[in-house]
């Protein structure tokens, strides 16, 4: 059975509903919401999230915006909120549970987006699947973490410390984003912080701790620089997590890539959504733009 999450409505950027869906051959079931696009035939938009996040606390911003111009789809990746539980967690994976998605729902002219560790995932879909990625968008990413010894010691021992430390952070963090948030909604923020909350509880910080020791092991250098899809990178230009230069680095190996900058830090999808949101449509448009130029040379 279906399982639907109460929708939330704020001003501009309504939470849609969505339900739960069983992958075929993956394991287990995700929750998606997909929204349509302006009409039957608009291209679809396949977001990813951040690490810790889920679907929605991610991309709830962006959904309606891009709505206006795309089929919008988000999911709960593994072991992040209601997505697949397996014994492990990869990043091949959560490439290959997109896959499945994509075939499940039938999708065609698909842009494969992601943010932070969502857009780890997205460089592994076009690693994966070329077949069935028309477009990326890559927002505050990198092609490989653990360039320098203070980052290898980070990445050893946060699993064991995210396990302690999101545990009496996350109300926190959530009171946090709520307020800054329903601040611009003119939202009550109490339903804000609740809904927030609950996005945040749904994944286990045993969960992240083992994802972000997946995050760790990435290394895409080596063939970064064969995507051939038409791609965009959102660049976070005062970003502490992942620093900006690595992002351009990152931008500058794609044969093509084009560059929308954020003047914010890693958590601009939602703290500075008013800037984050205009770059991210400016750069899914300039995808889907070159997607179809692409597409006729291609058949040509």
């Amino acid at each position: 059975m279906d399982v639907v999450r109460k929708g939330v409505y704020l001003p501009w950027a309504p939470i849609p509903e969505g339900r739960l869906v069983e992958l075929p051959l993956r394991g287990g079931s995700t929750y998606v919401t997909d929204t349509p696009g302006p009409d039957p035939h608009s291209p679809t938009i396949i977001l990813l999230h951040a690490l810790g996040c889920t679907g929605l606390l991610t991309w709830f911003p962006a959904i309606r915006p891009l709505s206006k111009r795309f089929r919008v789809v988000t999911m709960d990746q593994r072991w992040h909120g209601q997505g697949i539980r397996s014994e492990e967690f990869s990043l091949a994976d959560c490439a290959d549970d997109v896959a499945a998605l994509i075939d499940l729902l039938g999708l065609e002219d698909v842009i494969v987006a992601g943010y932070s560790m969502g857009s780890i995932v997205a460089q592994r879909v076009w690693r994966q699947h070329p077949d069935k990625v028309q477009g990326l968008v890559l927002g505050a990413t990198t092609d490989r973490f653990q360039l320098n010894p203070v980052e290898r010691a980070f990445f050893a021992g946060m699993g064991a410390s995210m396990v302690a430390a999101r545990g009496m952070s996350r109300s926190r963090t959530a009171t946090a984003a709520a307020r800054a948030a329903s601040g611009r909604l003119d939202l009550d923020p109490n339903d804000m912080h609740e809904w927030a909350l609950r996005e945040f509880r749904s994944t286990s910080p045993w969960a992240v701790g083992q994802a972000l020791a997946a995050l760790g092991r990435h290394h895409s250098r080596p063939w970064i620089h064969r995507i051939d899809v038409p791609t965009a990178v959102v660049v976070t230009t005062k970003d502490k997590v992942i620093p900006t230069e690595r992002q351009v680095r990152l931008a500058r190996s794609i044969p093509g890539a084009t560059m929308h900058e954020v003047a914010a830090g890693h958590a601009a999808c939602v703290l500075n959504a008013e800037r984050f949101v205009p770059a991210m449509l400016e750069a899914a448009q300039t995808v889907n733009a070159r997607r179809r130029d692409f597409r006729r040379r291609t058949v040509v």
